[in-house]
């Protein structure tokens, strides 16, 4: 059976006296499908929001008002290392599984390779601490407290080459107060969005590719939190009185996607639907997660409640679990696993300045004729007299596909003159008959 899970993480201590929760208890492993229930935990964390990320051997957590990061590994369920950081950190996030992000209360970005232990940062771009962050491993998303977003380039951020402090791309700058959440959107081409909530009671969806703004959004309450449908085509938000809302981008009865309408673009909508409520008395969303489908939405809330919608009848649902403090982080695991052929064994301590290049990782699965290579006694001879052929097949077709092009191009050339001769010469003899036979020429 397809199960799907999801980790938590809350802000300091319990609120209240409860002996169904460890008070030393910070994270949460929870299964959603097909029975929701905790099943694990880990222990000495408080994080804030935006202050968690995951990978499948790994957990990070930034610590509460601390330039301190606890790594935990999932296999063993214990901490595994403390990190600290000259500066207290404010948001993580992963751009894939091998770099973790940090957001800093000075405005930088600290990269981490966390199989090598390279650490590299950005200039303090951000005049406030970054709130919140989003990425993946062509383009690096920061949110600050300042109301600024800016894009950065993840491949000049972790360029070995780069003799320049490395700038943004650009600046998104429409907001009007702190940034307080950021979502990227799925789609893999040069063409994709990204969607900010801010405390000016807006949220805007950007074209983070070019820098456009495609729409703003004018809410009712404060967003505190985001989740963006798996297809992109309708945001989540979480709200500061306790409610959830469902903003589409686009009309049901369109054919297209009204977000690249030009014309709409400069308008403000004003968002005028009913919000989901809960039962009982309501607190702020914190964190928003959507299943693999988008047909479950949870939302974690400052009373310690987590709670469950039903997307496509836009109810509340149930209220899945109370861990008696502010529920400040909710990532969503996949139902399907990756299937990768490293996986990193410890994570490396990051390490200031330049040094030994190092990538520790435990290969895993079957490596077919790498074991043979790995297990023999230098390079056996077959593998090499394969390479060495590949690399001749390659420059033979590299070759013979070039010189067919030629070939190609040099005959349309001299067809195009041969059938140019052919009608000069029709025409040619088409005059001479007319002549010879005395006749008129038409």
């Amino acid at each position: 059976m397809l199960t799907e899970s999801f980790i938590t993480s809350i802000l300091a201590q319990p609120k209240t006296a409860n002996t169904a929760i460890a008070k030393d208890i910070g994270i949460y492993f929870h299964e959603l499908h097909p029975i929701p229930v905790v099943k694990s935990s880990l222990k000495k964390s408080s994080t804030r929001v935006n202050g968690l990320a995951a990978t499948s051997t790994h957990i990070f957590a930034a610590q509460a008002d601390k330039a301190v990061v606890h790594v935990y590994s999932r296999e063993k369920g214990s901490q595994e290392a403390l990190i600290s950081f000259p500066e207290r950190i404010h948001s993580l996030t992963l751009l894939g599984d091998g770099v973790l992000v940090l957001g800093t209360a000075e405005g930088r970005a600290i990269l981490w390779e966390i199989c090598t232990g390279r650490q590299v940062s950005t200039p303090t771009a951000h005049l406030q601490p970054i709130s919140c962050l989003a990425g993946n491993q062509s383009h690096l998303i920061t949110g600050s407290e300042d109301s600024n977003i800016h894009i950065w380039s993840v491949p000049r951020l972790l360029s070995m080459t780069a003799t320049e402090s490395p700038e943004p791309l650009r600046t998104l700058s429409n907001h009007r107060a702190a940034i307080t959440n950021l979502v990227m959107g799925h789609s893999a081409s040069g063409t994709d969005i990204c969607v900010s909530a801010s405390k000016d009671n807006t949220i805007v969806v950007w074209d983070y590719h070019s820098g456009d703004l495609l729409r703003t959004f004018l809410l009712p309450s404060t967003p505190l939190c985001l989740a963006l449908d798996p297809c992109d085509r309708a945001v989540y938000i979480g709200f500061e009185d306790g409610s959830v809302q469902l903003v589409e981008f686009s009309s049901r009865d369109s054919k297209v996607n009204q977000l690249y309408d030009k014309s709409l673009q400069s308008t403000p909508v004003q968002v005028t639907l009913p919000s989901w409520t809960t039962q009982g008395e309501p607190s702020p969303v914190l964190c928003l997660g959507l299943s693999y489908d988008g047909t479950t939405l949870l939302s974690g809330h400052t009373s310690g409640k987590i709670v469950h919608w039903d997307t496509p009848r836009r109810i509340f649902t149930a209220e899945l679990a109370d861990l008696n403090a502010p529920v400040t982080n909710l990532l969503m695991s996949s139902p399907f696993t990756a299937q990768r052929m490293t996986k990193p064994l410890t994570v490396v301590k990051p390490k200031l300045g330049e040094g030994s290049y190092i990538f520790t990782s435990k290969l895993q699965g079957s490596i077919g004729t790498l074991s043979r290579a790995i297990n023999a006694d230098g390079f056996p001879s077959d593998l090499l007299e394969k390479a060495i052929a590949s690399f001749s097949i390659a420059a033979t077709n590299t070759s013979s596909s070039s010189g067919d092009e030629e070939l190609r191009k040099e005959n349309e050339e001299l067809w195009k003159i041969v059938n140019d001769q052919r009608a000069l010469q029709k025409k040619t003899w088409s005059k001479y008959t007319t002549l010879k036979t005395g006749g008129v020429e038409s």
